[in-house]
């Protein structure tokens, strides 16, 4: 019997429509947009400004964009899940509510938090499901409203980030094709230098909490560089080597995008030519889940059947991972 990989048939996304810029930012905190492109690299980010909105309905965007886009009924998909550290609540679970909207009747689904790994785990975990022989259909999405948790008077942190989701179908295939190999790992010691330190079971909300602004993201840039550097390309290259694909036998590598100095250090440390990266931070900023979804959807017309494409994240936790893969359609 033929090996069964999960492949992925299409992509969907949803970005908000309004576009905070570097110079609106600089109104807020001292700032300019020259400081931002020299040190991150983006240009503007998407915000999700509707009241009453909020990652489901992005996510739900996304879903109802990729089963159109696909030809697929919504009662065909069996499983969802959600790749988010922005659930609505913190229950029900984001992908519940994401099932309703979508009328995914025959499906279930969960949440997963990773970070910005969140969407190369989900991915990992879905396409288990599809090689498991008892899934057809599944759905993986990549979805935050960063916007809900990034504290717009620090300089530091909010430049980065943006709203936006992305989702991919995954469905089985015996070709040469799909989900070939990947690597996850997680190192909790590093989980200090970059989290939200309130609002959970150690730190419940409480006027303490939210007077010293423990809600939001906050980071120690310097480690986190060099930690999503290193483990960045390190991860994606071992999943090269020990599937023998060389720099020249790489179509696409399509990094979490978190920092244009990150994304360019990760190349350079890999060997890789600047045309074989893909990279839209410039237009969206840091989305966690959703960057390398978004990042298939914006390069879908140029990913070709056959391409060897290599996808690393690197986030909170730490976590980072790799996955390998072979694309299974040309753009329809």
């Amino acid at each position: 019997m033929a090996k069964i990989r999960a492949a992925i048939t299409g992509i969907g996304a949803f970005l908000p429509d309004y576009r905070l810029t570097n110079e609106e930012l600089s109104t807020w905190v001292e700032t300019s947009d020259e400081w931002i492109m020299q040190r991150i690299g983006i240009k503007e980010r998407r915000i999700m400004k509707e009241e009453g909105l909020a990652t489901s309905d992005m996510a739900t965007a996304a879903v109802l964009q990729l089963l159109e886009k696909t030809g697929t009924k919504p009662e065909e998909i069996e499983l969802l899940i959600c790749a988010t550290i922005t659930p609505d609540s913190p229950l029900p679970a984001s992908a519940n509510l994401i099932n309703f909207k979508a009328g995914l009747i025959n499906a279930w689904g969960f949440d997963l938090n990773a970070a910005c790994s969140g969407f190369v785990f989900a991915l990992t975990t879905g396409a288990k499901f599809i090689e498991s022989g008892q899934y057809k259909k599944v759905i993986v999405i990549g979805a935050d409203m960063m916007s809900s948790i990034t504290n717009y008077k620090d300089r530091t942190t909010c430049p980065l980030f943006g709203d936006g989701a992305g989702a991919v179908l995954l469905e089985p295939t015996t070709e040469d094709l799909g989900i070939i190999d990947h690597i996850n790992r997680v190192d909790g010691s590093g989980s200090s230098f970059l989290q939200i330190k309130s609002g959970g079971s150690l730190r419940p909300a409480s006027n303490e909490t939210v007077y010293n602004d423990e809600h939001f993201v906050s980071q120690e840039g310097q480690t986190v560089f060099k930690s999503a550097v290193s483990n960045m390309a390190d991860v994606a290259i071992e999943i090269m080597e020990r599937n023998n694909v060389t720099v020249s036998d790489l179509a696409w590598f399509v990094p979490h995008q978190a920092n244009m100095r990150i994304i360019d250090a990760v190349g350079r440390r890999m060997g890789l030519d600047k045309e074989q990266v893909m990279v839209n931070i410039q237009q969206y900023g840091n989305t966690t889940a959703a960057t390398i979804p978004l990042c298939l959807y914006d390069y879908e017309n140029q990913l070709k059947k056959g391409d060897n494409v290599v996808l690393a994240a690197f986030g909170a936790g730490f976590t980072w991972g790799s996955i390998y893969l072979k694309w299974a359609y040309n753009a329809r």
